[in-house]
Order: structure tokens, then sequence, then C-alpha cells
């Protein structure tokens, strides 16, 4: 254990190209979950909690963790599980992570290990699974099921992102957008969250959207394009991707969409929650055009209709 939990913080480091590695972990039964180490910043015994009034009830209290404050979510009781009872509070675990430009602990049973694996062993949950709604997907060690949390999904629930965009800009978008001849964005990403909350944004300010819910999805997505006789860059706008998915990650799907002549219009945003450690040495190495984390719908969207100004007037 104590190898696990002096490694984690290095490991956030590796980026791989549709590669991963997976901290695996329990909550109050058998079942095994994993998270992204990318998205670990620490683990650690759970520390001293500071009850606050009115909290949510997901969250079991405030740790104060290396000079900042922290608040601690009981992982189990956000998918609808049993929660860690009191008594065990202080023998169960924290995974510290960073997701959408803010930092939080999840409290968990116990940590197990970490694996490496390749993204196309990372499949979507099967549909009746019972529990797809919390799972973004899953995958099989050691001929065990290995089940991996809608995190995003979680953190919308107990703490929501402020969706509602700036009128006077939508205003001024949406009339830029009617001008455009260009206006289909893409959108990939694991996350129903994530892409519901993106898709929202950029309909908002009058821009169609399809939407894909990984890289390889996506990418038979846009062959089918070029197997109609349509020219990617004036069909798409830009592809907005997130990073990590099932199947194929948004490295390997940009890295397959700039190594094709036939993409070259292909305007490609990376669009992750891994902000604090994003490698903007590998964004550059794939050769993605554009990167920004998650979630501002006020810069997505801004940043979105810049990009499109650009390329219009190109």
């Amino acid at each position: 254990m104590a190898g696990i939990l002096d490694s984690v913080n290095q490991r956030t480091q590796l980026v791989g190209q549709n590669r991963l590695e997976l901290l695996l972990f329990r909550l109050q039964s058998k079942q095994i979950y994993g998270i992204n180490v990318f998205k670990v910043k620490e683990v650690l015994q759970c520390p001293k909690l500071t009850l606050i009034p009115q909290r949510h009830p997901v969250i079991r209290g405030l740790a104060h963790i290396r000079g900042g404050t922290l608040p601690i979510m009981d992982m189990g009781l956000a998918i609808g599980q049993r929660p860690i009872p009191e008594e065990d509070i202080y023998n169960s675990f924290v995974i510290i992570t960073e997701y959408n430009r803010k930092t939080q602990g999840f409290l968990v049973g116990g940590v197990e290990r970490i694996v490496n694996l390749n993204w196309e062993e990372i499949h979507p949950p099967p549909k009746g699974a019972g529990r797809e709604n919390y799972l973004t997907a899953v995958t099989e060690i050691d001929k065990k099921l290995i089940e991996i949390i809608d995190v995003e999904k979680i953190l919308s629930e107990v703490a929501p992102i402020e969706e509602t965009l700036d009128s006077a800009f939508v205003e001024k978008a949406t009339t830029k957008a009617a001008e455009s001849d260009t206006k289909t964005v893409l959108i990939v990403d694991d996350s129903v969250v994530a892409r519901k909350q993106i898709q929202n944004c950029l309909q908002t300010i009058g821009l169609n959207v399809v939407a894909k819910k990984d890289g390889r999805e996506a990418f038979e997505y846009l062959h089918s394009l070029l197997e109609e006789g349509k020219d990617i860059g004036q069909e798409i706008a830009l592809m907005i991707s997130d990073v990590e998915m099932p199947e194929m990650d948004g490295y390997t799907l940009t890295a397959k969409c700039k190594s094709d002549p036939r993409f070259d219009g292909l305007y490609i945003m990376l669009h992750t929650s891994l902000s604090g450690v994003f490698n903007k040495a590998m964004v550059s190495k794939v050769g993605a055009n554009d990167f920004m984390a998650k979630f501002s719908p006020d810069e997505l969207a801004e940043r979105v209709m810049e990009i499109i100004d650009e390329r219009s007037s190109v």
C-alpha cells in the first residue's frame, strides 16, 4: 500500500498514446472501480474532517490538506450505494483529484493497485447494467469487471456548474453563427454530462452540433463524410474532443486525423478536465490546434466563435 500512496503523484505526470493507468479502489462491496491516475493528485488515509452546516449529503466534511481546504465526498453515497459508516471513516482513504479546474477528495473504502492498460481495452458500459448512469466505461482485469465512474456526473449533481451564457454575447454570437457558412461543431466526449453541457452551450449561440461518445465513433463518422464526398474542412467548423475516452482516446484521435491529408482542414481543440497536469508537450506532439480546460461555458463559447471567425476570414 505504501508504494501506491508514494507513487501516485509522480505517475500523474505520465501520458502515453492511447494508454492509461488506472488506480483501482473499492467502496463498500467487492466490486472494484478505477480512476485514471492522470486525474489523481494524491492518495492518503482519511484526515480529520470538519463538519459544515447545510452541506450536500454526499459531502462528509472538509479536510485541511497541505494548506488548502477541500470538500471530501463519499464516492459510494454519490452513486447510490451505502455510505462509509462513521466508525470506519478514519480507516478509509481519500483520493484527491482535480477535475474541471477544481480540487476535491473522494472517500473510498480501500485502495488496491495501479494497472497500465490500452484504451482499446476500455469499453462503454453495457446497457442494462443497472449502474450505467454513473459509469463512463468498463474493463476487465484478472477476469474481474472494473467499473470506471463518471466523476463529472457526480460533480454536476453535488456542485452544479453555472451554464448560463451572457445574454449580450449570445445575441452577438447567434448573429455571427447565422452569417457563417461553416457552423457545425463535432464534439467527442464519453461523459453524458459533459456532452450535454458542451452541446447546450454551443446550440445556445446558434451552432449545429454533432455529438459522438468516443474517439473511434468520431473517427468513423469523419470517414463517413469522406465517403459521401464531403470536404471535412468545409463540413466541420471544428472538432472539440475530450482526452480520456474508451476505445480511442483524444490524443490518438487527433494524431490519426492530423496524419491523414484528407483531414487537413479539420481544426481540433482538446477539451479536458485534466487542467492542473495537462501536458502541453503532448498536445503539440499529436498536432492539436488548441486546448481548453473544462468547463467554462463563456470561455468555450467565446473561443469557438473566435475560431470560426478566424477560419471564415482565411
